[in-house]
């Protein structure tokens, strides 16, 4: 619960939301006297107090104001400090006493012809009926003040209340909207060359761009202003900025980055004396150690700011941070200090009547008492917060204070009780748009379904589940991808699950593979992939563009429901999918973009080539009331079968690990027992299915932590033989009828000739004198074939020459690592040639329509573990897999790389050894095998990290 970042520093700073008179002079025309002076002194006094976050003292100071005014008859004098009591009230957030006081403030300026006095008044009224949820009242104030200001020629008041105006846009998901107004405010900034509100407007138009996705368009903004308020030497609006900053930084998952501009940040704060800017900077460092999981550093800053907030005074803001500490406690398993916090809070939510967060907080404290087994407390509380949240019209929080309930019903086994109040939920969040939400109550319908034997209503609600996620991942930001994921995970398991144990292996495959599927296109979009066809590539874009603003009206319907921003949300949900299905029709060949409905089982087999036998195994672990197990789907042209296998995850995440370990070190020689595991594991159960398909050739779909294992490598015990040696072993990113399309598909032409690139930089550390003689070597073997060395491989005549050739190979670094390769001094995701980078998400503008073939050598890769080497699995598809998709897409019929490097010269020899093999006509699964298997004898290490993925024909 981090809410207090702008309205703490508005407290803090003294920030109004219009521009106020000085108080550096009188602010009324009477002769001055005693009186006057004294009246002076105390709104300097009040001032001071706001800026150094002492609310309670800044409304005493202003009442002697108003006292003062009052016996002196100094109506303007009064009307002012009315107007700075209710601007005070507003940012305590007690907004109908600061209505009250604006409200006598405007009578008053009224009835005196203060025009100016007026403006900034209705700005003030109008900014209360903004933060309360009431849209077209604020619109309708501040429309009131911009007449007034450009009537009486106020330019830099117009442009204050333009920027209102384009904020209460920006609120109800008008982002277009807001911008127009926020550019006509900073042209009226930079006209009267007022750079302090120039500044101010840049990171309002920054903010929007943040809100709606466009992160760099954010930062490029932030990166306008920042100098700006350096220059006019505003440390606290510097400061302001640089707390923006960090978090964009922080919502595309760049810690380290967020961390370095909140420390700036809280070192000007901490200069100027600044202690509300200093605890709001403390909180949100706080909130990036919380994020990527480092719960005591969290509560280190969090405790930090703690005192800060209690001694001003900021009751509701310290409610705010005991709520942050509780659930930082929550998280780590304490649950009797995350209620000591939470208690704290609720003792100050009722002192100061806050209902929202009241409502909240017992919202936590009820999930603990669910978390430590006390289901009728945890009942007790979420029933107390119930009422609340419909009090205060918070229809999200009412849908998940139900589900909170409901789900508290079915841990207790009243499962009739549970689905009417789930139910209840699910209308809420259907009217709300909360797709997210409403996946997450369709699967808990389901779990209970699942348990009362009503196995038909548990797979359909879990298939509404299921292909919500589905549609709505691909909107998902980055930083969000993966907590979101892990959440909706246990869903499509539950469902695969359900259907293999009803018999219906069909309809759980189709599943299954669509979310194989999903994780490529996910990868894909992460790198913001692009497709061959510019006309397709416009459409996406735009679809893209259209996808973030519905994403923005969601976000903006979640924090305050109104009927009129549910309507926009629907219209704009329709236009979405109409034109996902346009360019699904007019594109084939990015349907899948948008495809959230698998694609019918025979259809897919239909696609495997005669001779070849698929195997997927999926991973069907970790969730609550589905044994775990891996189910081993086995697939042919003309028949699926499937296979349910136990296993215990943790041990299986250390075999996996451990075998990595062993395969990717030449000097370790215990590696035969694991990769017998192995075998008895994902091949044994399955082997007399296997053996009765006869394959030519077997496929494997490898997904996950499977991902980095050579399943030729897996050792047969009965034969002493490795899979290899056995049968042709490649790999598919998944089954589709396009990535198998050209498996059905003769090769054009007969003429094999190869267009091979190396060591495009001949100087460390990018130097690969290898390289060159693999280069040489493979381009002697087939006629017609050509080499391109040194500064001559550049990428433009690699885009040129690459057309002619049915076989490409690069023998050329590629970093596919996650934070890039520091050694080779390359950042992730390229390729390297003579002249430039190429990003792996320009592999679709290579142009790859006539391409057999194409080898990554000398290329790396690499796996992330955590702190005790255990593999793990990140936001989609990790790079080998995902680097072959994005080439399959680009048009490549197979890519050919290596999950690890390995030295010069045995590379050399098996990439020679395939092209020969080529040749003499072997098809490139066998050509790979049989260059292999001349290095059977050796380590692993040396053979097994060369794969084939999509076909091997």
């Amino acid at each position: 619960m981090q809410r207090i970042l702008k309205v703490l520093l508005a407290v803090g700073i003294g920030l109004a939301p219009v521009v106020m008179q000085s108080t550096n002079q009188p602010v009324w025309g009477q002769t001055q006297n005693p009186q006057s002076e004294e009246a002076l002194k105390l709104l300097n006094q009040a001032l001071k107090q706001g800026r150094e976050g002492q609310p309670q003292q800044a409304i005493e100071t202003l009442k002697q104001v108003l006292a003062i005014a009052q016996q002196l008859k100094d109506r303007r004098l009064e009307a002012n400090a009315l107007l700075r009591i209710g601007l005070i009230f507003g940012i305590i957030e007690q907004p109908q006493k600061a209505l009250e006081f604006y409200n006598q403030a405007l009578l008053i300026s009224r009835s005196v012809g203060d025009r100016t006095l007026e403006a900034n008044t209705l700005n003030n009224i109008a900014e209360v009926y903004s933060k309360i949820g009431q849209p077209p009242k604020a619109l309708a104030f501040f429309n009131q003040a911009l007449v007034i200001n450009r009537s009486v020629g106020d330019r830099a008041l117009e442009a204050t209340t333009l920027n209102n105006i384009a904020e209460v846009y920006s609120k109800i998901g008008q982002s277009q909207k807001a911008l127009e107004f926020y550019n006509q405010a900073l042209l009226i900034n930079r006209s009267v060359g007022d750079r302090a509100l120039e500044a101010n407007t840049l990171n309002n138009i920054a903010e929007v761009y943040s809100k709606i996705g466009q992160r760099q368009k954010a930062l490029e903004f932030y990166n306008q202003s920042l100098p700006i308020t350096r220059a006019v030497g505003d440390p606290a609006e510097e400061a302001i900025t640089l707390i923006a900053i960090g978090g964009v930084y922080k919502d595309i998952e760049q810690s380290q980055k967020a961390l370095e501009f909140y420390n700036q940040a809280l070192s000007i704060f901490r200069a100027v004396g600044n202690r509300a800017g200093e605890a709001t900077t403390l909180n949100n460092i706080g909130g990036v150690y919380k994020d990527i999981g480092q719960p005591q550093k969290a509560l280190e800053f969090y405790n930090q700011a703690l005192p800060f907030i209690q001694s001003a005074g900021y009751r509701a803001f310290e409610a705010g941070f005991l709520n942050n500490i509780g659930g930082v406690y929550k998280d780590i398993g304490q649950p009797q200090k995350a209620l000591e916090f939470y208690n704290q809070a609720l003792l100050i939510t009722r002192a100061v009547s806050d209902r929202d967060v009241e409502a909240t907080t017992l919202s936590n404290i009820g999930l603990v008492y669910s978390n430590i087994g006390q289901p009728q407390k945890a009942l007790e509380f979420h029933n107390q917060a119930l009422p609340i949240r419909r009090a205060v019209g918070d229809s999200a929080g009412e849908a998940v204070t139900l589900s909170n309930i409901g789900a508290v019903y079915s841990e207790i086994g009243q499962s009739q009780k549970a689905l009417e109040i789930f139910n209840q939920a699910l209308l809420i969040t259907r009217a709300m748009g909360k797709r997210a939400d409403e996946a997450t109550i369709l699967s808990n319908i389901g779990s209970i379904y699942s348990k009362i034997g009503q196995l038909t209503k548990a797979a359909t609600n879990y298939e509404q589940a299921v292909r919500i996620t589905l549609e709505i991942r691909k909107g998902v930001a980055k930083n969000d991808r993966s907590e979101f994921l892990q959440q909706k995970l246990g869903t499509s398991i539950s469902l695969v699950d359900l259907l293999i144990r009803q018999n219906k292996a069909d309809s759980a495959y189709e599943w299954a593979n669509l979310a194989t599927t999903a994780d490529l296109i996910d990868y894909a979009r992460l790198l913001n992939a692009k497709v061959a066809n510019p006309d397709a590539q416009r459409a996406i874009d735009e679809w893209n563009q259209l996808y973030q603003q519905l994403q923005f009206l969601r976000q903006r319907l979640q924090e305050k429901f109104s009927d009129t921003l549910s309507q926009q949300m629907r219209e704009r949900e329709a236009k979405v999918n109409q034109q996902a299905e346009a360019i699904s029709r007019r594109f084939p060949e990015v349907a899948e973009l948008f495809e959230t409905t698998p694609t019918d089982i025979a259809q897919l087999r239909a696609s495997i080539p005669a001779g070849t036998t698929v195997i997927h195994p999926v991973l069907l672990t970790n969730i609550k009331n589905v044994p775990n197990t891996i189910a081993l789907f086995i697939l042919t042209k003309d028949k699926l079968t499937v296979k349910l296998v136990p296993v215990n995850p943790a041990e299986l995440d250390n075999l996996l690990t451990q075998t990595h370990a062993q395969l990717t070190n030449r000097f370790n020689d215990k590696y035969l027992d694991n990769l017998e595991k192995l075998y008895d594991l994902l091949i044994r159960p399955v082997e007399g299915e296997i053996q009765a398909t006869n394959p030519k050739q077997l496929s494997i779909i490898a997904t996950g932590t499977f991902r980095y294992i050579p399943f030729e490598a897996l050792y047969n015990s009965k034969t002493d033989k490795y899979l290899i040696q056995e049968y042709p072993v490649s790999y598919l990113t998944r089954l589709s009828t396009h990535s198998l399309q050209a498996t059905r598909t003769k090769n054009l032409t007969s003429a094999k000739k190869v267009l091979a690139l190396g060591n495009p930089i001949p100087k460390d550390p990018l130097v690969l004198p290898g390289s060159e003689i693999e280069v040489k070597s493979i381009t002697q073997i087939m006629p017609g074939s050509e080499a391109i060395i040194g500064n001559k491989a550049t990428l433009a005549t690699f885009k040129t020459q690459a057309p002619r050739f049915p076989l490409l190979h690069l023998a050329t670094h590629g970093c596919f690592q996650r934070g890039g390769c520091p050694k080779l001094g390359l950042e992730e995701n390229i390729l390297l040639f003579a002249d430039k980078k190429l990003n792996i998400a320009d592999a679709a503008l290579l142009g790859l329509s006539n391409t057999d073939s194409i080898a990554l050598s000398a290329c790396q890769t690499a796996l992330n573990t955590d702190s005790k080497g255990k593999l793990l699995i990140g936001d989609g598809a990790e790079p080998i897999t995902g680097l072959a998709y994005l080439f399959e897409r680009a048009g490549a019929k197979a890519v050919i790389a290596n999950l690890w490097s390995i030295e010069d010269k045995t590379t050399q020899e098996i990439m020679v050894q395939f092209y020969q093999n080529l040749k003499q006509g072997m098809s490139k699964g066998e050509a790979l095998r049989q260059a292999k298997l001349s290095q059977i004898n050796s380590h692993p290490f040396f053979w097994s990290s060369f794969v084939l993925i999509g076909d091997a024909q």
